[in-house]
C-alpha cells in the first residue's frame, strides 16, 4: 500500500506536491497522458479522501499523444499542476511556511514528476517491463505529501455541485406573475417561488387570500395584491439560497433541470452570527415595515436580537422608494451598528455596495464572506484556466475559466496575475460539498461593480440583449479561444460582450475534437451562428453553430409570429372523454402546439381520428402564443389558413368596416363571441348575424363555426369590440342615405313581411328599410286587446302612422311603434325625443320600460328614460302589484325635474303630482286650524318648539299626528316613554292612545317619508313629516332634547327599544328615530320558548329593555341584547353546569348528530342517541340550520372542554314524559340483563360497537349478532342502525350486549336443534345445494342445522343425478330418515311415497304442506316435462323394472295413491309459479278416477301438456299454468308473452314480469321480427312505468341491436310522451334527430308534433324546420314531403298559427307552383281544420284555377270541388260564378289548343 493511507511524521520528507494532472483543477475534461492516467488509477485504488476527481481518459486517447511530439504538449499540462500545501500538525492553526516556501517547494515537486514522466516514455518495452517498479517509484513520491489530498482545485460552478443549501449571488432576469427568475453563474438558472421571498410577504398573500373571502361576503373587492414586478427589477442582485435542484435528463425527451432558490433573509445568510456582521459585509434583507425616515429590515440571522435599519439616504436612486414595500427583499451592504450594538445600518449606494475596495476588513470569522461580499485575496496559484487564492490566510477562493476573465475576455491570467499579489473580487457562490470551506469569486468588471453588462453603440451604453437578440442570426463568429472538450469562444462583432459556443453547439453530430492551431474550429477560423441565449450573470452570448439550428425557422414560442402559416407534423393525437380532442403538431424542433378540436376542420368532423395519424403532415396557422405558459394554439381550418386577410390580433389593428375571419366559441342567448388571433375578441349580436330574423343564435351557428365578419364599433380602453356577419356593401349608398334622413319620432308606413309572438318584421314602403315593431307597442290598450290586434296583422299588410322609436345606423336597426298616443304626440310635436326638449311641467306620452319596488322607468322615443318615483305616484296605485303597470304599457306622465348636464328626466303622474302641490305647505304658509294659538304660521315651527298636536292614526312604531291642517308630523314611539316602568303595555306600547287625542309635542326636526332619514328643519318638502317628541322630560322648556346617538351609546349600558322588524334570526330594534340596533335571535330573551317563533313573541313596536353589547361608529353598527346580564354571551366553560337548560342555534346538521352554539365562544355536538326519548324519532336532519333550539346539559368534562347536550324532550320539557329509550349516562348503573337499544357506531371485524350514549359504547361479537348463521354477516349492519339487545357482561368497566333474540327476547321460541328433531318427523327446508349425489336441505326453524337427501331417496325410481330434478333454492318438503348425534348428520327423504297420508296431517296439524304447495318459485311446466326424473315415476319400489316397458301398461298400472304421491312430489319444488296453484284449486276439471288418470297421463308425457289450452276456462288464462300451457302451443305470439306480463305486474311481480319478457326475446323466433319487437315495445313499457333511468338505458340500447334502431326509438319517445315524461322524450328526441335526422322527414315531423301539441313549445317547433332543411339537404323531394306537414301542424296544433303555416304553403307554391297536390293539401287544411275563412277559401280556389300548366283532369276536379264547396257555404251567386269561370278555362283551353295546332299546321 502507498504512504497516500498515512501521514508522514515530522522526520518524514519535506513537502512535495501530487502529480495530479492540471486538468483536474480546471472546469474542462482534457486528455491525459500515459502517466496521468496511471497517477489517476493509483489514487483511486488507494482510496484516498479527497475531492471527487474525473475519470481516466479513455486508452485511444493516451495512445495518440504517445506518437512523436515535442515535449511541450507533454509538459504543459504538468506546468499547472498546482497543489495548495497543508501544515505537517493542522491541530496548530495555520501555516509556518511563507508564501515564498511554499513556492520553492512547488517547483521542485514539478521537476520531479517532470523528470519520471520523460523517463517513462523513453522506451515502450522498458515501460512494459518496469511498469510494477515505475508505479511503485511514483506512488512513493507523489504520495510522500499527504497533506496534498486537500489541495484546491479550480472548479466551475454547475449543477452538480450546486446542491441544497450553496449560496450563490445571482441577477434577476425575469418576472413573472408568481415566481422571479434568477440568472446564476456559469449560464445556470434558477427560480424563486412567491412564497420564498419572504416570511412578511407571504403573511402579505395569505391576508390578501383571505380578504378575498371576506370580500365576498362583503361586496368588497378591494384586496392588497402583490405585484412582484412593483418589488423587484430586471437586473437587481440578489443573495439566493438553493431550496432543491431536480434533475429529469433521465426521463425521455429534452433534459429538464429545475434550481429552486429563496430569498428569505432566514436562509439566504445561512451560517452569520452577531460576530460575523461587520461593516461592509453584505446581507440579504427583507423589509418588515416602513417609517418615516427609512425601513425597518429583517435579516433573519438565527439566535440574534439583532434588528437593521436602512435609512432613506442610503436608499440608491436606481432603486424606487414605492417597490421597498413589506416583504420586498434587497441585498445591502452593512454600514455599520448603532452605540449599543442592537442595530445593524444597511445601505444600497452603488457607490458603496458596487465598489469592491469595501470589503470587511474588521472580519474575524470566514462566515463573514458570503456571496455578493467583497474580498481581498492572496493569490496562490495561477493557470491558463484559473486562478487560487487565500482569504484571511485561511478560506480557499478560486475564479473559474469565466470568472476569472481568461475566457470569454482573453485574459492572460499568468502575466496578469501573480503569485503572492492581492487583488479585490466578488464572493459568488460556495461549495458546501467541499471538504474544507472554499469559496468561488469573480473578477469579471459587471460583476465587481454589481451591475448590468453594456454594450456600446453610437457612444451609448444599451443591452447586449438589444443588439443581438434571442434567435438572431450572425454571420461572423471569429473564434478566439478554443477549450477542447468545452466549447469555443468567439467574436460576434459587438465590443465587450464576447460569444460562448458549447462543444455540443458546435455542429450537428458529435465532435471528434476542438484544437487551436488545427481543424476548423482553430482560432481565427469563422463561421455562421445563431444567439440561443443570453447570460446577464456572465455577461455572455451563448450561440450555437449547428445547420439545423441555423435553418430552423423559429427557436421559442416568441419567435412565431401570431397569424403565421407553419408547415408541422402531427405527432399526437388527444383523446378525452369525448373521443379526439384535439393535435399537438409539432412546428419546430423542441416546439410543439395544440390544435383544438373545433379548428380541426371547417365542418364538424364525426370521425376525426380516422382523418388525422401521427406523423402526418399538415399546414397550420398560429392563433395565439403564450410564453409564460410555454403554449402555442394553432388551426387547420381551411378557410384560416388559406385566408388572405389581415390577421388581426390586437386593436390597434382594427377599424371600422375591417372585414376579417374569426370564430364562434361560445353562443349565447342574445349574441355569440367570436375569437381573432391571439388574445382578440369581439361579440356578434344577434340582430346582426343575418339580415332574416333569428330568435335563437344556436340554430344557426354552431361552436367553432368560422365566420366572415365587419368591424361595427370598437373601444380599446373598455376591451369592447363589436362586430356583424352583414356585408357593410350590400347596403347601398341610397338605403344609407334614406336611413341617415330618418329622424326618431317620424311617421312612416311599413309592410309587414314576418310575424312572431314578440316582434312584427316590416320593410318601410318608401326607402324599402328593414324594421321591428315589437308586438307590444300595437296598441295603448290592455296585453289582451294586443293580442287580440296581432291576429288581425297579416303578412303583406302596410301599417301607416308608425312612430320611429328608436335608430341606429352603426347596426342598421330601426324600432317602429304603432301606440296611438305616440303617433299623435309626433303629429303635434310633442313627442319627447332628447332631454333637450324636456320642460318642467309638460305632460308627454310614453310607455313603462322597467318597474322596480321603488320606482318605475318610462322610456320615450329615442330611447331617453325618465324616473317615476313611488312617492309621486297616486296612492291607489301602490297597494297594487307592480303599481298595477305592466312592462311597455303606455302612460302619460308629467315632467317634474329636468338636469340636463346628467341627462335625467324625474317625472310624475299627474295627478299624483296636482295633489302634492295642493297638500305640500309652504314655508310661510299660514298653520290652518291650528290646535296652539301662538302658531301662526309653519314658520313657527323651529327646533325644541313645544305646542299641541291631535292623533291622527296610531301605527306599531309610530304616531301620525297633525298640529294643524296643513301640517302634519309623527311620534315615534321611542319618543314617547322617558324608561321602562312608564311603558303600560310592552306588547303594545301604543295601545293607550286614542285617534283625535290632543297631546302635547315637540319638534324635534323633519323626516322624510320616502326614505325615512332625519332631515334638518329647513329641508321641507311634500314628502317630509315633522319628526316630534312626547316624553315627559322633552316636554319641559327648560330641558334641552337630548337625542340618542351612536357616540354616546356605551358599552354595557341599558336602553329601552321598540321592535321596529323581525328577521328570520334576529330583530331590529329603534332605540330613537335615527338610531337601530340588532338583536341576535340567541339574546332575544331568556324564556326560551319565545324564540321559537320570533314574529309571533315579538310583535312590531312591542317594548324591550336592552343591553349594549358592541358599537361600530364606522359601520353605524349596533348589537343588542335583551336578557338579562350574566346569560348572554358571557357563557363560558367556568360557567357551564350539569343539567341546565339553555337555548341554541343549530349551526351543522349531519346524519350523525347537530352541532348546537350555546355562545360565542361556546358550542357542542348533539348525538343522535339524544335527540329523542324514542330512538325512531331520532333523525338530525328533521332540524334546519339556524334553528333556535331548547338543549340540557348533561355531562360536563371541563378539562379536555367537551359537553354532552341533550334534546329528549324529558330532559328540556317535562321529566314526567314517556320515555321509551332510557337516557345513558356515565352515572346510569347498567346490570347484566338490561335490555336497552343503541345506534350502531363501527362495524369492525371483531363485531359490533353500539353507542348507548355520550362516550359510553357496548360491544357485540360476532358469535352475539344473531341466533342463525350470517354469512355475510357485516351486510346486515350500518352504522347509525337502530339495534336491540341485552347486556351480558359488565366485566372490568367493558360493557359487552348479545343481538340474539332467544337472549334479547322473552316469547322468543327456541330454534329447533338436532336434539329436538325424530326419525320420521316431516320438515320443510330450503335446498341449499344441490350435488350429482344428492342435495342439502336447510332445516325450517333451525339453528343452522343442514341434512343430507341423497338421490336413492329423491324419487321412488332411481336417480342418476339430483341436479336434473332440483336447484338450489327450492323450497321442499322432507321426512327425517336417520339422525346421528354423534356426527351430527341428518338423513332426509323426498319419496313421494313418504309424503301419502300428508295431506291428512295437514288438515289436523298445521298448514306447512297446503303453504308449501302455494309457495313461489322460478320453475315452469316446460322445465318440469324436461326433468326425466319426474316424468318416469310409476309409484313402485321395483328400481330394476326395464324402460322399455310400454307406457299405457305403466298408466294401467298407476294407482290413486301413486297419483298423489306425484302430487306430493310437485310439491319438492318443480312449478311453483303454476301447477302447484292449479293443484290447490283445480278450476272447472272433475274428481272422479279417470280425469285423473288422464291428468296424470299428461303431466307424464310433455307432447299431451299442449292439449291442456283446450281445456281453459272461457274466460281465458287466470293462472301462471294457464299461460304457461298456452305458450307451449304458441311459443311466437307476442300477444300472450305480453299477456303474461300484464299478469305478474297484476299481483306486483315485477321480477317476474322481467323474467317472462327475457323469455319471450330468447323463445319467439329470429324471423318472426315484428312479434320479437312487440315484446321489446312492451319491455320498454315495463321499464319507464317501473324501473330506473339505468334499466330502460341498458333495455333500450339492447332493443336498439336486435331491431330497427329508429324504430325503437321512436317507439321509446311515444312511451315518454304517454307517460307524460317530457323531458326524457325531449332529450330522445334530440338524439334521434342527431342519428336520423339527415335521412327521414318523419324523425322530424315526429319531434314538431311533440313540441306543439305535449311540450307547449311552438317557437321550438317552428325553429326545428330550419334545422331539418338543413340536415335534409337540397333533396327535392324530401324538402316538398317535409314543409306541409309542418305547415299542417301549424293548421291542427292548438298551439299553432294558421298564419305560419299559410306562410310556409306560400312559399313552396311560389317555388313550385305546378305541385298541384300541395294546393289540394292546403286546402283541405283551410276547409277541414277549425272555422274556415270564406274570403281565405274563395282566394285560394282562385288562385289555384290560375296555375299555369295545369291539366284538365285537375281543372276539373278542382272546379268540381268548388263548386260544392259553394253550394254548402255560399249561394247560388256563387255556384254560377262557379261554373262561369270553369267554362271560361275550358274556352280558353281549347284557344290554345286550336292556335297550337294551327301553329303545327
Amino acid at each position: 500500500m502507498s504512504s497516500l493511507k498515512r501521514k508522514e511524521g515530522p522526520g518524514g520528507p519535506a513537502a512535495a506536491k501530487s502529480t495530479r494532472p492540471a486538468s483536474e483543477s480546471r472546469p474542462s475534461k482534457r486528455p491525459k497522458s500515459s502517466g496521468e492516467s496511471a497517477t489517476a488509477k493509483d489514487d483511486g485504488k488507494t482510496g484516498a479522501k479527497h475531492t471527487k476527481q474525473p475519470k481516466p481518459a479513455k486508452s485511444s486517447k493516451p495512445e495518440k499523444e504517445e506518437k512523436p511530439a515535442p515535449s511541450k504538449p507533454a509538459s504543459k499540462p504538468l506546468v499547472t499542476l498546482l497543489k495548495e500545501d497543508e501544515p505537517l500538525f493542522p491541530r496548530g492553526g495555520g501555516s509556518v511556511l511563507t508564501p515564498l516556501e511554499h513556492k520553492q517547494i512547488q517547483v521542485q515537486a514539478k521537476n520531479d514528476v517532470l523528470f519520471e514522466a520523460e523517463t517513462s516514455a523513453a522506451n515502450k518495452k522498458e515501460e512494459k517491463a518496469g511498469k510494477k517498479k515505475r508505479k511503485f517509484k511514483v506512488d512513493e513520491t507523489s504520495t510522500k505529501p499527504v497533506r496534498d489530498q486537500d489541495a484546491i482545485k479550480v472548479e466551475s460552478l454547475n449543477f452538480k455541485r450546486l446542491v441544497k443549501g450553496s449560496l450563490v449571488l445571482g441577477t434577476i432576469c425575469a418576472i413573472n406573475l408568481l415566481d422571479i427568475t434568477v440568472a446564476l453563474p456559469n449560464n445556470l438558472i434558477g427560480h424563486v417561488p412567491i412564497t420564498a421571498i419572504s416570511d412578511a410577504l407571504t403573511q402579505r398573500l395569505q391576508a390578501s387570500a383571505a380578504d378575498d373571502d371576506d370580500a365576498e361576503d362583503l361586496g368588497d373587492g378591494n384586496t392588497d395584491d402583490v405585484d412582484l414586478k412593483a418589488l423587484f427589477r430586471l437586473g437587481q442582485y440578489v443573495r439566493a439560497y438553493v431550496v432543491s435542484t431536480i434533475d429529469e435528463s433521465s426521463t425521455a425527451g429534452k433534459p429538464k433541470r429545475h434550481i429552486e432558490l429563496s430569498l428569505q433573509p432566514v436562509l439566504a445568510n445561512t451560517g452569520m452570527s452577531d460576530t460575523d456582521i461587520v461593516p461592509n459585509s453584505t446581507l440579504m434583507a427583507s423589509v418588515a415595515s416602513v417609517e418615516d425616515h427609512g425601513f425597518v429590515m429583517d435579516i433573519g440571522v438565527a439566535g440574534s436580537d439583532l434588528r437593521a435599519f436602512l435609512p432613506k439616504k442610503q436608499l440608491d436612486k436606481s432603486i424606487p422608494e414605492e417597490s421597498l414595500q413589506p416583504g420586498s427583499a434587497a441585498l445591502c451592504i452593512v454600514t455599520g451598528k448603532s452605540a449599543n450594538g442592537k442595530v445593524v445600518q444597511l445601505s444600497t449606494l452603488a457607490d458603496r455596495i458596487g465598489k469592491v475596495k469595501h470589503n470587511p476588513a474588521e472580519a474575524t470569522t470566514i462566515d463573514t464572506f458570503l456571496p455578493g461580499t467583497a474580498v481581498d485575496i492572496l493569490v496562490s496559484e495561477v493557470s491558463q484556466h484559473g486562478l487560487v487564492g487565500k482569504v484571511m490566510g485561511h478560506l480557499d477562493v478560486t475564479a473559474d475559466l469565466v470568472h476569472s476573465g481568461a475566457g470569454p475576455d482573453g485574459v492572460d491570467l499568468e502575466e496578469k496575475y501573480k503569485v503572492g499579489s492581492r487583488i479585490k473580487a466578488r464572493v459568488i457562490c460556495t461549495f458546501p460539498t467541499a471538504k474544507s470551506p472554499k469559496l468561488g469569486v469573480s473578477l469579471l468588471p459587471h460583476v465587481l461593480k454589481m451591475t448590468s453588462k453594456m454594450a456600446e453603440k453610437d457612444d451609448q451604453s444599451v443591452s447586449p440583449v438589444e443588439l443581438l437578440p434571442h434567435s438572431a442570426q450572425v454571420d461572423k463568429c471569429t473564434v478566439e479561444r478554443v477549450e477542447a472538450e468545452i466549447g469555443l469562444y468567439v467574436d460576434v462583432g459587438i465590443p465587450g460582450v464576447p460569444g460562448f459556443v458549447h462543444i455540443s453547439r458546435v455542429k450537428d453530430g458529435k465532435v471528434d475534437g476542438l484544437f487551436e492551431n488545427s481543424g476548423p474550429y482553430k482560432i481565427g477560423s469563422v463561421h455562421p451562428g445563431r444567439v440561443i441565449g443570453y447570460s446577464s450573470f456572465d455577461g455572455m452570448y451563448l450561440l450555437s453553430l449547428q445547420k439545423t439550428v441555423l435553418e430552423q425557422p423559429f427557436l421559442r414560442i416568441e419567435d412565431i409570429p401570431v397569424g403565421a402559416v407553419v408547415p408541422g407534423v402531427v405527432e399526437k393525437l388527444v383523446i378525452n372523454g369525448d373521443g379526439l380532442g384535439g393535435l399537438i403538431v409539432k412546428v419546430a424542433e423542441g416546439i410543439s402546439g395544440l390544435v383544438p378540436e373545433m379548428h380541426l376542420a371547417d365542418v364538424h368532423l364525426q370521425h376525426p381520428e380516422k382523418k388525422f395519424r401521427e406523423g402526418m403532415k399538415v399546414k397550420t396557422r398560429v392563433l395565439s402564443t403564450n410564453s409564460s405558459r410555454h403554449q402555442l394554439r394553432l388551426t387547420l381550418k381551411k378557410t384560416l389558413v388559406n385566408s388572405e386577410a389581415l390577421p388581426i390580433q390586437s386593436y390597434a389593428e382594427l377599424a371600422v368596416g375591417l372585414q376579417a375571419p374569426g370564430t364562434i366559441v361560445n353562443i349565447l342567448q342574445h349574441g355569440a363571441i367570436v375569437q381573432f388571433y391571439g388574445q382578440l375578441r369581439g361579440f356578434l349580436p344577434v340582430s346582426e348575424m343575418s339580415e332574416a330574423y333569428i330568435h335563437d343564435p344556436k340554430e344557426h351557428f354552431r361552436v367553432g363555426q368560422t365566420v366572415s365578419i365587419y368591424i361595427i364599433s370598437f373601444d380599446p380602453d373598455a376591451s369592447r369590440l363589436i362586430v356583424s356577419c352583414k356585408d357593410p356593401s350590400a347596403f347601398g349608398f341610397e338605403k344609407q342615405l334614406a336611413l341617415k334622413n330618418l329622424k326618431i319620432g317620424d311617421l312612416v308606413s311599413a309592410k309587414v313581411t314576418q310575424k312572431t309572438e314578440t316582434d312584427i318584421f316590416t320593410e318601410l314602403t318608401d326607402s324599402s328599410l328593414k324594421a321591428i315593431l315589437p308586438v307590444n307597442h300595437l296598441t295603448d290598450k290592455s296585453i289582451s286587446k294586443t293580442l287580440s290586434a296581432l291576429k288581425k296583422i297579416h303578412v303583406g299588410q302596410i301599417l301607416p302612422d308608425l312612430v320611429i322609436l328608436e335608430k341606429n345606423e352603426s347596426r342598421r336597426s330601426i324600432t317602429l311603434s304603432a301606440k296611438p298616443s305616440l303617433a299623435s304626440a309626433s303629429k303635434e310635436g310633442k313627442l319627447l325625443v332628447s332631454v333637450e326638449g324636456a320642460q318642467v311641467g309638460d305632460t308627454v306620452p310614453g310607455f313603462v320600460r322597467n318597474i322596480t319596488p321603488t320606482a318605475v322607468f318610462v322610456e320615450f322615443a329615442g330611447k331617453l328614460t325618465a324616473l317615476l318615483p313611488k312617492g309621486l305616484m297616486p296612492r291607489d296605485l301602490l297597494g297594487k302589484p307592480d303599481f298595477g303597470m305592466h312592462k311597455s304599457q303606455s302612460i302619460t306622465v308629467k315632467i317634474t325635474s329636468v338636469d340636463k348636464e346628467l341627462g335625467r328626466l324625474v317625472v310624475a303622474i299627474p295627478s299624483a303630482a296636482n295633489d302634492d302641490a295642493k297638500e305640500s305647505a309652504k314655508p310661510n304658509e299660514k298653520a290652518v286650524n291650528s290646535l296652539d294659538d301662538t302658531l301662526a304660521s309653519v314658520e313657527d315651527l323651529v327646533i325644541g318648539k313645544i305646542t299641541k298636536a291631535r292623533v291622527v292614526s296610531i301605527k306599531g312604531t309610530q304616531l301620525n299626528v297633525a298640529i294643524a291642517d296643513n301640517v302634519q308630523g309623527r311620534i315615534d314611539v321611542s319618543q314617547v316613554f322617558d324608561c321602562w316602568d312608564e311603558v303600560p303595555d310592552p306588547k303594545n306600547p301604543l295601545g293607550h292612545f286614542k285617534p283625535k287625542q290632543i297631546v302635547p309635542v315637540r319638534v324635534l326636526g323633519i323626516h322624510d317619508a320616502r326614505n325615512h332619514r332625519f332631515l334638518p328643519i329647513t329641508h321641507r318638502s311634500s314628502h317630509s313629516v315633522l319628526e316630534l317628541s312626547t316624553r315627559p322630560r322633552d316636554l319641559k322648556e327648560d330641558v334641552p332634547h337630548e337625542a340618542v346617538s351612536f357616540e354616546r351609546l356605551e358599552v354595557g349600558s341599558t336602553q329601552l327599544g321598540f321592535i321596529n322588524n323581525v328577521a328570520k334570526d334576529h330583530l331590529w330594534v329603534n332605540i330613537s328615530p335615527t338610531v337601530r340596533g340588532r338583536i341576535n335571535a340567541m339574546e332575544a330573551s331568556d324564556d326560551l320558548s319565545q324564540l321559537q317563533n320570533l314574529a309571533k313573541s315579538f310583535p312590531i313596536g312591542s317594548a324591550l329593555r336592552v343591553r349594549v353589547l358592541a358599537v361600530d361608529l364606522e359601520k353605524k353598527r349596533l348589537d343588542l341584547s335583551a336578557r338579562t346580564p350574566g346569560s348572554a354571551n358571557d357563557l363560558t366553560w367556568d360557567k357551564v353546569e350539569q343539567d341546565m337548560v339553555l337555548a341554541g342555534r343549530v349551526t351543522k346538521l349531519s346524519d350523525r348528530q347537530i352541532i348546537v352554539k350555546l355562545s360565542e365562544t361556546l358550542a357542542a355536538p348533539v348525538h343522535t342517541a339524544d335527540l329523542a326519548d324514542d330512538y325512531d324519532e331520532a333523525n338530525p336532519l328533521r332540524f334546519s340550520k339556524h334553528e333556535i333550539v331548547r338543549v340540557a346539559v348533561v355531562e360536563v368534562d371541563k378539562s379536555n372542554k367537551r359537553i354532552r347536550l341533550s334534546m329528549r324532550p324529558s330532559r328540556v320539557l317535562n321529566s314526567a314524559l314517556p320515555v321509551k329509550d332510557r337516557e345513558i349516562t356515565k352515572n346510569s348503573k347498567l346490570e347484566v340483563g338490561d335490555v336497552i337499544r343503541g345506534f350502531v357506531k363501527n362495524v369492525s371485524d371483531k363485531g359490533l360497537f353500539v353507542s348507548l350514549g355520550g362516550d359510553i359504547t357496548a360491544m357485540v361479537q360476532i358469535r352475539n349478532l344473531s341466533d342463525s348463521f350470517l354469512k355475510e354477516w357485516k351486510d346486515h349492519f350500518q352504522v347509525d342502525q337502530i339495534v336491540k339487545g341485552r347486556i351480558i357482561s359488565v366485566a372490568n368497566g367493558r360493557l359487552e350486549m348479545s343481538l340474539k333474540q332467544s337472549v334479547v327476547e322473552k316469547d322468543f321460541i327456541p330454534l329447533v336443534t338436532i336434539t329436538d328433531l325424530k326419525e320420521g318427523q316431516i320438515i320443510t327446508g330450503k335446498v341449499r345445494k344441490v350435488e350429482e349425489f344428492g342435495a342439502f336441505i336447510d332445516v325450517d326453524g333451525s339453528a343452522n342445522l343442514s341434512g343430507l337427501c341423497h338421490r336413492s331417496e329423491m324419487a321412488d325410481k332411481t336417480v342418476k343425478d339430483a341436479k336434473a330434478l332440483y336447484n338450489d333454492g327450492d323450497r321442499v318438503k322432507a321426512k327425517v330418515l336417520k339422525i346421528d348425534l354423534k356426527q351430527k348428520r341428518i338423513n332426509l327423504g323426498l319419496k313421494p311415497s313418504y309424503f301419502e297420508d300428508d295431506d291428512n296431517m295437514d288438515v289436523d296439524n298445521d298448514d306447512t304442506g297446503a303453504a308449501l304447495e302455494n309457495a313461489d318459485d322460478s320453475d315452469d311446466d316446460e322445465e318440469m316435462s324436461d326433468a326425466g326424473g319426474a316424468v318416469l315415476i310409476t309409484g313402485t319400489d321395483n328400481i330394476g323394472e326395464s324402460e322399455s316397458e310400454d307406457d299405457d301398461a305403466s298408466d294401467i298400472d298407476m294407482a290413486g295413491p301413486e297419483v298423489e304421491g306425484l302430487t306430493g312430489l310437485d310439491a319438492g319444488g318443480f312449478d311453483w309459479t303454476a301447477t302447484a296453484v292449479d293443484a290447490a284449486n283445480p278450476s272447472g276439471m272433475a274428481h272422479d278416477a279417470g280425469v285423473e288418470l288422464k291428468k296424470t297421463k299428461t303431466r307424464r308425457e310433455p307432447q299431451i301438456t299442449v292439449d291442456k289450452t283446450a281445456e281453459l276456462d272461457v274466460n281465458g288464462p287466470q293462472t301462471a299454468s294457464d299461460y304457461e300451457r298456452l305458450l307451449l302451443g304458441q311459443p311466437d305470439s307476442s300477444q300472450l308473452w305480453i299477456s303474461y306480463m300484464a299478469f305478474q305486474m297484476q299481483v306486483s311481480e315485477l321480477a317476474y314480469a322481467r323474467k317472462v319478457a327475457e323469455r319471450a326475446i330468447k323463445t319467439i323466433n329470429t324471423r318472426e321480427e315484428t312479434e320479437k319487437l312487440n315484446v321489446w315495445i312492451a319491455y320498454l313499457n315495463l321499464e319507464v312505468a317501473y324501473g330506473t333511468e339505468a334499466s330502460v338505458e341498458e333495455v333500450f340500447k339492447r332493443a336498439c341491436i336486435y331491431n330497427d334502431e329508429q324504430e325503437v326509438c321512436e317507439r321509446l319517445a311515444s312511451i315518454y310522451i304517454q307517460s307524460s315524461k317530457r323531458k326524457e322524450a325531449d332529450e330522445l328526441f334530440e338524439k334521434i334527430l342527431k342519428k336520423f335526422g339527415s335521412k327521414s322527414v318523419d324523425v322530424w315531423v315526429n319531434y314538431a308534433h311533440f313540441l306543439h301539441t305535449a311540450a307547449n313549445s311552438p317557437d321550438r317547433a317552428r325553429a326545428l324546420l330550419k334545422r331539418a332543411t338543413q340536415a335534409l339537404g337540397t333533396q327535392t323531394h324530401l324538402y316538398l314531403a317535409l314543409v306541409p306537414k309542418f305547415a299542417a301542424l301549424e293548421f291542427r296544433s292548438p298551439n299553432g298559427d294558421r298564419d305560419q303555416g299559410r306562410t310556409l304553403f306560400e312559399n313552396l307554391l311560389a317555388t313550385y307552383p305546378k305541385k298541384f297536390d300541395l294546393w289540394n293539401q292546403l286546402l283541405d287544411l283551410e276547409v277541414t281544420v277549425g272555422e274556415a275563412d270564406a274570403a281565405v277559401v274563395r282566394d285560394l280556389f282562385e288562385r289555384g284555377s290560375k296555375v299555369k300548366g295545369l291539366k284538365p283532369k285537375q281543372a276539373k276536379a278542382w272546379f268540381r270541388r268548388w263548386a260544392q264547396w259553394e253550394e254548402e257555404k255560399g249561394d247560388a251567386k256563387s255556384r254560377e260564378r262557379v261554373s262561369a269561370k270553369a267554362q271560361a278555362w275550358a274556352a280558353e283551353r281549347k284557344t290554345k289548343a286550336a292556335a297550337v295546332q294551327d301553329d303545327e299546321e
